[in-house]
This record gives structure tokens, C-alpha cells and sequence, in this order.
């Protein structure tokens, strides 16, 4: 039996992978005794100040637009489960499990930080959560970013006090009571701050900021490789991707994505055959720039996965325990470094779905193809080919035009205006995973259209693909992506393609000739 994978949470050691081997993983999670002292010495200042008779916020006051009651020892209790269950009260349909555990993760890092003032048992019942598979029923609509993830942590919180609903280790939701009860787990009496501090994060926002990342990371690889695939069907010329080229813009991220390009295309017998035929003085833009676009979306996922690195760094809560044994009130929690962010990947993705659908389109145009058939059909005009594969790729990427409209620049005011200026962030992220999701239909589209092009190119001529396609065609082939032929119901092949595309079948079969691509 494989050995599970164990995550150490210290006090500030976190991972981007550490966030995915729990989220989608199940990587057992385990503190650190480091992380367990940070949290007693945090809460033995906010016992101190709770023993005092001067209000202190989070700790002997309400909350928002009512931090202005000081509450008597007697009500605090009773404050941090009004807090929680108060503010668990989203609507819509269940987000994700991933999503869940990701957020539920990403709490306990800052619980441990030492820096939220919580008991050392809160910490440990959240970790057991996540290790016994039970997972709180958190809903689409309820955040707005600010102060951070209330809602969804909320429901999470209620949880954690054996309250709510949550799914079990079998996918069943039930209460979670019973399940809390049935892995032995203890519910928590939350006391001073612990309500607080349970609630008050962008973790909803990041986890789904570092799952993204690592899914549009694989992404752009296949962009590169189905821009070469599609190229190379045209007969287009590899001259564009001469590295001296790019270098005269030094932009790493298209360097980045033309190498690939140029190595998918090694030894390739189609390239450079645009004089051939109705010559070509340059290839289409869709073509020749796509480095450059591809690029550009690589240096926008750097720049996102930084913000999420020192988002990961970070302790967000408010107030917050300081080093010199304060509590300091502060704006932290604001999710606008995370929105913004969220919002630039969903525009990088619009724009990449876009140019690998001019590309497709290309493909399918006998004005334009340089000889392939009018939409690579078998018998045009008895056959319609991929017409309607390009339609729903279209669709596709219309919808990723709406989605790259910003959430970030959204602001509703809320709590009688004591929280004004809201970061809508957590709304960036679920279109985000929209678009991720659509991103890749789009590219399967354009791998499905170019496989079949290059082989209808291929079969009984001298012409041969590089071998890098020829691994990719082999690869697709055996996954049970058909090939040219006569019409057939296509909607199972499309998600062969996309299944191909997004467990990174397409990447690895590349590589296999390649080597480890960027």
C-alpha cells in the first residue's frame, strides 16, 4: 500500500504544493510542535487582555458596524457562536472539495502562525477535519472578499463547533454532528477571538488562486504544443521562432514558449513549405505571434504565482497577536493583492483561448489551409467535418470574453458602511475556474482539428511530421481520439480530447521526444 503523503504545518512554511497534495491529495496534515507553542504563547495574550476591563476589538467587543459593545465575560461565549453561525449564511450550490479543503488548509497555516490567538485545540480539531475526509458544505454566493472569505470560513467555523452540514469521507452530506461524533472528533467551544479568527482570511480566494496556477501552468504547455501541431499542418515556417528573435524582446515568457514551440517541431518535414503552394510571404498572425501571446500569459502566471507565494507568507487575520505581544487591529484581511491577480489570469486565458480558435478556424478554411479539405471532412459536403466542433469552440471562448471582465473593479458597500470598499476576490476566483476549465475544452478543440489535419497531410505523401507529432499522434490515437474518417457523433471524442489535454497526456507524449518542456 502506497505510503499517504504527510504536510508539516509549521508556523510560517507553506507551500503552493503543500496547498495542492491537501486540497486534491489528501496528504495527511500534521503541526508542528514549533507551530503548537507559537499558538499557546499567542493565546495567553489574548487571555491577558480578556481579563482586563478595557474593551479590546475581536476579543471583549462585537464585530463590524457593532465593535462599539463592549461584551461582559459572561456573553463571550455566546458572542463567538453568534459570530459564526451569524455569518454562515451563504446561498447557492456546493462549491467544490477541493476549493473546501484548499480554504480549510489555508486557515489552519494561519491558525499556526501564532499570530491569530486561538487555543491549540482549535488548530488540532481543524487538522483532524481534514485528515478524517470531512469536508463542510461551503456555498457559491456569500463572500465578498473583504473581510476576507467571511462566509465560507464561516461555514467551515460552524463545523469545526459541530454544527452545520459537511460531507463525509464517502461523499454523503450529512450533519456534521454525526460525523464529527463518528471519527471521533470533539466539537470545539470557541472563547475569546476564536470566532474571529476562524472566519477572518483570503483563504478562499488563495486556494483557489494556487489550484489555478498549477492547472494554467500545464495549460500554456499545451498551448505551445498545439500552436506547433497547428503550424506544422499549415506548412508554416519554424524561422519565427529563432531564439535570436525573441531575444531582441526579452520577454521570458514568450523566449519560454517559442523554444517549445521550436522543439516540438524538431526534424519536422512540413515546416517551411509555405513557398510551395499559392506562395506566403509571412504566416497569419495567429501563427507567427503566438509566442508572444503565450508569453505574455506565462509572465502573467509568474507574476500571480509570486503574489500567491507571499500570500502564502503571510498571517491575515484581525486583529492580529504581534511579535511584541500586542493586538493590533489592521486591513490584512482586504483581498485586492489576490483579486487582482485572479482577474489577470482570466484575461491571459480569454486571450490564449482566442488565438488557438483563429488557429482552428484556419485549419478548417480550404481558402486558407493550403490544401486540406473544407473542414478536414472526409467527403465535404456528405460530411461536415469539425464545422460544429469550431462552433462550440467558439462558444467557448465568447464565454471566456465575459468572464476576463474584471470582479476586482466591483465594490458593494456592506455592514453600514463600515466595510466600504470591498475586494470581490472570491468572485474573481470562481469565474477564474470557469475560464481554466473552458481554456482547456479550447485547446483540446484545436488539438483534435490538428492531429486530424496533419495526418490527412501526411497520408500518402513523402512528407513526414517531426517526431515529436508523430509520438503526439501515436499518444492520441491509443487514447481513443479518432482520426480522419467519415462523420460520427463527435460530443464523446471532443471530451476524449479534452481528458487528453488536461491530465497532461498531451505534454508527457511531447516530451517524450522533447524532453521536459517549460
Amino acid at each position: 500500500m502506497d505510503m499517504q503523503t504527510v504536510v508539516a504545518v509549521g508556523t510560517n512554511d507553506v507551500t503552493a504544493e503543500d496547498v495542492l497534495a491537501v486540497s486534491r491529495g489528501d496528504a495527511h496534515v500534521e503541526l508542528t510542535q514549533a507551530a503548537l507553542d507559537a499558538v499557546a504563547r499567542s493565546r495567553e495574550v489574548i487571555e491577558a487582555l480578556a481579563a482586563k476591563p478595557e474593551p479590546v476589538y475581536g476579543v471583549s467587543t462585537g464585530f463590524g458596524a457593532l465593535a462599539v459593545r463592549h461584551i461582559s465575560p459572561e456573553l463571550r461565549a455566546q458572542l463567538q457562536r453568534s459570530l459564526v453561525r451569524s455569518h454562515a449564511a451563504g446561498m447557492g450550490p456546493a462549491v467544490e472539495r477541493e476549493v473546501v479543503r484548499a480554504l480549510m488548509f489555508l486557515r489552519l497555516k494561519t491558525l499556526a502562525s501564532g499570530r491569530t490567538g486561538v487555543r491549540p485545540v482549535v488548530a488540532r480539531t481543524m487538522a483532524a477535519l481534514l485528515n478524517a475526509g470531512i469536508t463542510p458544505v461551503v456555498h457559491e454566493y456569500g463572500s465578498l472578499g473583504c473581510s476576507g472569505d467571511l462566509a465560507p470560513l464561516a461555514h467551515c467555523a460552524q463545523v469545526l463547533m459541530g454544527e452545520g452540514e459537511a460531507q463525509g469521507p464517502d461523499g454523503t452530506v450529512r450533519p456534521a454532528a454525526e460525523l464529527l461524533a463518528e471519527h471521533g472528533i470533539e466539537p470545539v467551544e470557541l472563547r475569546e477571538k476564536e470566532g474571529l479568527a476562524l472566519i477572518n482570511g483570503t483563504d478562499g480566494m488563495l486556494g483557489m488562486l494556487v489550484m489555478a496556477c498549477a492547472d494554467l501552468a500545464r495549460l500554456f504547455t499545451a498551448a505551445d504544443i498545439t500552436a506547433a501541431l497547428t503550424l506544422e499542418a499549415l506548412l508554416g515556417t519554424d524561422r519565427v521562432l529563432a531564439p535570436e528573435l525573441h531575444a531582441i524582446r526579452p520577454h521570458p515568457g514568450q523566449a519560454a514558449s517559442a523554444d517549445n514551440m521550436l522543439r516540438v517541431l524538431a526534424g519536422s518535414g512540413l515546416t517551411g513549405h509555405h513557398q510551395d503552394d499559392a506562395p506566403r510571404v509571412q504566416d497569419a498572425y495567429s501563427i507567427r505571434c503566438a509566442p508572444q501571446v503565450a508569453g505574455a500569459g506565462r509572465d502573467t502566471l509568474a507574476h500571480a504565482r509570486l503574489v500567491a507565494d507571499r500570500e502564502l507568507a503571510a498571517a491575515v487575520d484581525n486583529p492580529v497577536v504581534t511579535e511584541s505581544g500586542g493586538v493590533e487591529s489592521n486591513g490584512n484581511f482586504h483581498g485586492a493583492p489576490v483579486g487582482y491577480v485572479l482577474d489577470f489570469l482570466a484575461i491571459a486565458a480569454a486571450d490564449l483561448a482566442s488565438i488557438a480558435e483563429r488557429r482552428t478556424d484556419r485549419l478548417l478554411d480550404t481558402n486558407r489551409s493550403h490544401g486540406l479539405p473544407p473542414f478536414l471532412a472526409d467527403d465535404p459536403g456528405v460530411d461536415s467535418g469539425l464545422m460544429i466542433a469550431q462552433y462550440t469552440q467558439a462558444a467557448l471562448v465568447s464565454e471566456l470574453k465575459r468572464l476576463a471582465v474584471p470582479a476586482s473593479v466591483d465594490s458593494i458597500p456592506s455592514s453600514a458602511m463600515q466595510e466600504d470598499h470591498v475586494s470581490m476576490g472570491w468572485s474573481a476566483a470562481r469565474k477564474l475556474r470557469t475560464a481554466v476549465d473552458n481554456l482547456g475544452r479550447v485547446l483540446a478543440v484545436e488539438m483534435f482539428a490538428a492531429t486530424r489535419a496533419l495526418e490527412i497531410r501526411t497520408t500518402g505523401t513523402r512528407l513526414r511530421p517531426a517526431l515529436a507529432t508523430a509520438a503526439i499522434l501515436k499518444a492520441v490515437r491509443e487514447a481513443g481520439v479518432p482520426g480522419p474518417g467519415r462523420d460520427r457523433f463527435l460530443a464523446p471524442d471532443l471530451e476524449a480530447a479534452y481528458a487528453f489535454v488536461r491530465d497532461g497526456s498531451l505534454a508527457r507524449a511531447a516530451e517524450s521526444v522533447t524532453g521536459p518542456l517549460a
